[in-house]
């Protein structure tokens, strides 16, 4: 079975990729951007997208909208990586979240993002039954990260 992964399309790439990006990288956070920097799993070179970094009863986590993207297979494979926001350089250790614990972490990222992240999600948006939540989980990586 392949696993779920939504592409971004030239837009998203070449326009609104690159303006929070840029925005991100002089200081100006766009609902809680960064810039996320992660080592590839096979170069070894650092590789960059813009994320939002979710926190939630005191933790940090990353949540992947677009399904099993190239940071997550490079994250699972690095353990952790660098948050960028302006010249700020932030290191961090990154643990993958198990399905089940995953419906209230979707449920907050969804409350705060469905707006812009909402499309990757089919449908399911934050007053989703925890049952209909742990039946995406397995197309959404989530990780938990720890600043160090």
């Amino acid at each position: 079975m392949s696993q779920h992964v939504i592409k971004p399309g030239w837009f998203t790439i070449n326009v609104v990729n690159r303006a929070v990006a840029w925005m991100t990288r002089r200081g100006l956070s766009v609902w809680g951007s960064r810039v996320l920097a992660v080592r590839g799993r096979k170069s070894g070179e650092w590789r960059r997208t813009p994320v939002n970094v979710l926190t939630l009863e005191g933790a940090q986590y990353l949540v992947a909208p677009r399904g099993h993207v190239q940071w997550t297979y490079n994250m699972r494979a690095a353990g952790g990586g660098e948050l960028h926001l302006g010249k700020r350089a932030q290191t961090f250790t990154a643990v993958e979240v198990g399905d089940d614990d995953k419906p209230e972490i979707l449920r907050a990222y969804l409350k705060r993002w469905k707006a812009e992240v909402g499309v990757f999600f089919k449908g399911t948006g934050p007053d989703a039954t925890d049952e209909e939540l742990r039946a995406i989980a397995p197309k959404h990586p989530v990780f938990r990260i720890t600043l160090t």
